[in-house]
């Protein structure tokens, strides 16, 4: 790969005015500058010892911010503490300090293993990353490795009988420390430190999981005489004490005034062209600017927001510089979740080096992983929540110089509405983190994990939520539990653990080369539907590849190398069935309601479509139907309401079709969800209302709290997803407006004007 020398431009507004340049000049909708910051300093308290100490002065940090010392002196003292300051702000110091402190000290211990320290993130990558800081600071008496699922077995016995810090993930707790945890008692029993790291992105069902699990951690501690102290780290968590108490299950007290300095950043909101009445796609428009920016020799990352989008997004800009900068083509490549662990390692080591200057991402390179050096972030399209665009945008200028980030819309209602109200982002705090600990469609297996890894007592079941002492005797009634006067047993031979996936996939599905066998990646189980399908177009680091065959017994989908020259599109179907109803409210009269349901959804066929968007064909499937029973948020309107307002009967089908596809898309506006985490259906008529009725669930079992975040703060929600239909310049709807990317019955029927006026009488009070 040629290693380019990257170069610094004179100002970030300089570059923006050369990407703005003539006819592009429209396209620069807002600029907003955010101010440097200077730094406010703290000396380090005396308990830190004087060796780590000296390892971090000889890194540079011979003083504190004032935040890290304040949350020195909360860990010294053994609370609970969540630090929620802005990116780049040395978060790691203030729990790797007290972490090879104690190791260091501990390692002098001549009767027993020392203090142990146990960090958690979300990814492997930030794992390994956290690992070479450590490495690189060489404290004396440090024992510190990697635990995850890409650690040699003959290697996972030295790190569970001689590492005093131990790097894993909630996976690799749930799945092997905990259901092992007599192989982990002398780690355990002097396990002083629980880090946290990235604690916004347990949220969700995920972090439901990730709160069960920390609880199962907190049980078994006690059993071998331990209390660890928990500090948790995040850049972007709203109530930032209120989730690291939730996820934790204990007070925890939370550090928010930053003292770092910050550089200043120029953040532009930047609309594509329109062609042929569509907008021209992020992913081609980033491209472009990416391919720009690394001829000019600026290091950018580009975020997208699917693994298929960072394929054509880094082959597009790859293929613009052969046009521009040839030498410069092998220094751009592609980055997300799915590649093997050996190419994004490389991948990261070289964006690190400075051999790729170009890169782009999912969200798999949104957490702390160090790419201390970039100049630019580009992110294409809405990445969901406000708080992963900070995220993101907060991967540039972490060098100090002032930074430049491009928010380029993507044909969506969330993208549009925000080009035209940028405050949105830019005068709000981010979303509240959405999770419910207490959920019982999750807590009721780690119950059985619980009991399988040490016997439940009843003092336990507090911990668990209000729901517990019922779960546990249906796992009784069940046979997966025995009760004895001791507690509750684990009554089966299996391991409860194997049947829980933390990330909400039942499992997942391997991607297998044909003829070779190499697994070229992996998709989860329930994706695998839309995604590599039997005649699927699949895209991998570039390449291109046709699914042959899925196998969904085996979990192997077969495939072949070529590109046939079209994208493939699934076709699904869904209807839904109102379980309970937990909460009703009046907006005149429109009914709002939230409560329990079971959607059931099939795929039913794919269209092949060119890259014009002109449809080839239409292909039938035949894949077995999947069911969930979720949570939900639905309104309902009297026909004659409609009538009244001039939806007529024939053309409420498309109204309200228009108008759940507008509302899903503006719900992540207010809601800590990515519209994929959600789903919606509509109906003229639906046979448990009796009356036109819109829906917004919850994709995964049980709820995530999406829907009922939606039903608290339903008024502004409907305000604004109608405000962002009717400012559409568009006809007669389109994907900035009322067209959905992920619509099962291909966008029909939709009837723009019709969902602004049933939005209209939604709002109405």
């Amino acid at each position: 790969m040629a290693v380019v020398t990257v170069c610094r431009v004179p100002t970030p507004q300089d570059l923006l005015a050369e990407l703005a340049r003539g006819h592009r000049a429209p396209r620069l909708r807002h600029v907003a500058h955010r101010p440097e910051r200077a730094a406010a300093w703290a000396e380090w308290p005396t308990w830190i010892s004087p060796v780590a100490v000296g390892a971090f002065t000889g890194a540079g940090a011979g003083r504190l911010w004032s935040h890290q010392r304040t949350a020195l002196d909360l860990i010294g003292q053994g609370r609970h503490t969540v630090l929620a300051t802005g990116t780049a702000s040395g978060k790691s110091l203030a729990y790797l300090a007290p972490a090879l402190s104690w190791a260091h000290e501990g390692s002098f211990d001549p009767g027993g293993r020392g203090a142990t320290v146990l960090y958690l993130s979300p990814t492997k990558a930030l794992a390994a990353d956290q690992l070479a800081r450590i490495e690189a600071l060489a404290v004396p008496g440090v024992r510190a490795a990697t635990y995850d699922g890409d650690t040699p077995p003959d290697e996972r016995r030295w790190v569970r009988d001689h590492a005093n810090v131990v790097l894993s993930n909630p996976d690799l707790l749930h799945h092997s420390l905990l259901p092992g945890h007599e192989r982990w008692s002398r780690f355990l029993r002097s396990l002083k430190l629980v880090v946290i790291d990235e604690c916004h992105t347990y949220r969700g069902v995920f972090g439901t999981h990730v709160s069960a699990v920390l609880r199962r951690l907190t049980r078994i501690c006690a059993r071998y005489g331990a209390q660890p102290t928990f500090v948790l780290a995040s850049a972007t968590v709203a109530s930032p004490a209120q989730h690291a108490s939730a996820l934790i299950g204990m007070p925890c007290v939370a550090v928010v005034d930053d003292g770092s300095p910050r550089a200043g950043l120029t953040l532009a909101f930047w609309e594509p062209p329109t062609i042929d009445g569509a907008r021209r796609s992020a992913t081609t428009e980033a491209a472009e600017l990416l391919s720009e920016l690394v001829a000019r020799q600026v290091q950018t990352v580009a975020f997208a927001r699917s693994r298929g989008g960072v394929e054509a997004l880094a082959t597009s800009a790859r293929r613009r510089l052969e046009e521009l900068a040839p030498t410069a083509v092998e220094c751009v490549a592609a980055y997300r979740g799915g590649y093997l662990p050996g190419e994004r390692r490389a991948l990261e080591a070289d964006l690190r080096s400075g051999r790729l200057v170009g890169l782009a991402a999912t969200n798999a390179l949104e957490l702390g992983v160090d790419v201390s050096g970039l100049d630019a972030v580009i992110v294409a399209g809405w990445p969901g929540r406000r708080a992963s665009l900070w995220q993101q945008v907060g991967r540039a200028g972490r060098t100090g110089t002032d930074a430049l980030a491009v928010f380029v819309a993507a044909d969506d209602p969330l993208d549009t509405y925000l080009l035209g109200h940028p405050q949105a982002v830019l005068d709000v705090p981010v979303e509240a983190t959405v999770m419910d600990p207490d959920n019982p469609v999750v807590i009721g297996p780690h119950l059985a994990a619980a009991a399988a890894e040490l016997p439940l007592t009843e003092e336990d079941l507090q911990a668990f939520g209000p729901h517990a002492r019922r779960l546990v005797d249906a796992l009784v009634v069940k046979g997966i539990l025995r009760r004895r006067p001791r507690g509750w047993f684990w009554a089966r031979e299996d391991r409860p653990a194997a049947h829980i996936s933390l990330r909400g996939a039942e499992s997942v599905v391997s991607v297998v080369e044909a003829g070779s066998g190499r697994v070229l990646g992996t998709v989860d189980a329930a994706s695998a539907h839309t995604q590599v399908h039997t005649g699927a177009v699949h895209v991998h680091q570039g390449d291109t590849w046709v699914v042959t065959d899925l196998d969904l017994e085996s979990g192997i989908a077969t495939v072949v190398r070529g590109d046939p020259g079209w994208t493939t599109h699934a076709q699904s179907i869904s209807s839904f069935r109102i379980v309970t109803t937990d909460q009703t409210t009046a907006i005149g009269r429109v009914a709002v309601c939230r409560g329990v349901v079971t959607v059931t959804s099939q795929v039913t066929g794919f269209l092949r479509r060119l890259p014009g968007g002109e449809v080839l064909g239409v292909h039938a499937l035949d894949l077995p139907e999947r069911t969930l029973t979720t949570r939900a948020v639905w309104w309902t309107l009297p026909e004659e309401v409609l009538a009244a307002a001039g939806v007529d009967t024939e053309s409420i089908p498309g109204a309200a079709h228009a108008a759940e596809h507008a509302a899903i898309g503006l719900l992540p506006l207010l809601a800590a969800a990515d519209r994929w985490d959600i789903g919606g259906v509509s109906t003229a008529c639906h046979p448990d209302t009796g009356l036109p009725t819109i829906m917004v669930y919850d994709g995964y079992p049980g709820g995530a709290g999406f829907a009922d975040r939606a039903f608290e703060v339903f008024p502004e929600w409907v305000r604004a997803t109608r405000e962002s239909v009717s400012e559409c310049a568009c006809d007669t709807g389109c994907p900035a407006c009322v067209q959905s990317p992920k619509c099962g019955n291909g966008n029909e029927p939709l009837d723009k004007s019709g969902a602004i006026t049933l939005l209209r009488v939604t709002a109405a009070p």
